[in-house]
């Protein structure tokens, strides 16, 4: 008998970030509230790890940051991606406030979804690994409730699907 399985992760898609950070770029270099300001968007760092969002004041940022979630939705990306909990610095005439990217699932998020997983489906198996949780069944259609499930919760951090066997 086959077994079916497949990997809960949480990152994100780093080619959609690549479209999102340049459709925000354009229109904040567009928008008519922005001319003559400070607003501005960049990489965090070479890697591309998060956001630096610059703007003239806290309003300012809190609006390109808007900007930078309705793209994540146009592209079908999770917002919970964003980490806005830092908070802005602000020297002179400008405020800048960094914005990593949510990435991996640590031993609590592993085991909040492996018991949610165990309590609706008993028959699927669930394994931690590493910064993965391994989804295992006979029957491809428990997979499916399985994502059907994972996708209808409230996590606070974003969850993909990868690995299918």
């Amino acid at each position: 008998m086959a077994n079916f399985s497949f990997d809960v992760v949480s990152e994100y898609d780093k080619a959609e970030m690549n479209n999102v950070f340049d459709q925000t770029r354009r229109e904040i270099d567009n928008r008519y509230d922005f001319k003559n300001t400070p607003a501005a968007l960049d990489w965090l760092d070479a890697d591309k790890t998060g956001l630096k969002v610059t703007g003239s004041g806290d309003w300012q940022i809190d609006a390109i940051l808007d900007i930078v979630r309705k793209k994540l939705a146009t592209r079908g990306q999770s917002q919970k991606v964003i980490d806005d909990t830092k908070e802005s610095a602000t020297n002179n005439i400008q405020t800048t406030k960094e914005v990593p990217f949510k990435q991996g699932l640590d031993q609590e998020k592993a085991k909040k979804i492996t018991s949610l997983v165990r309590d609706k489906l008993p028959k699927v198996k669930t394994q931690i690994q590493g910064d993965s949780v391994r989804v295992m069944s006979p029957a491809k259609d428990d997979l499916q409730a399985v994502m059907q499930l994972l996708k209808g919760q409230d996590f606070d951090f974003p969850i993909a699907f990868t690995n299918y066997r």
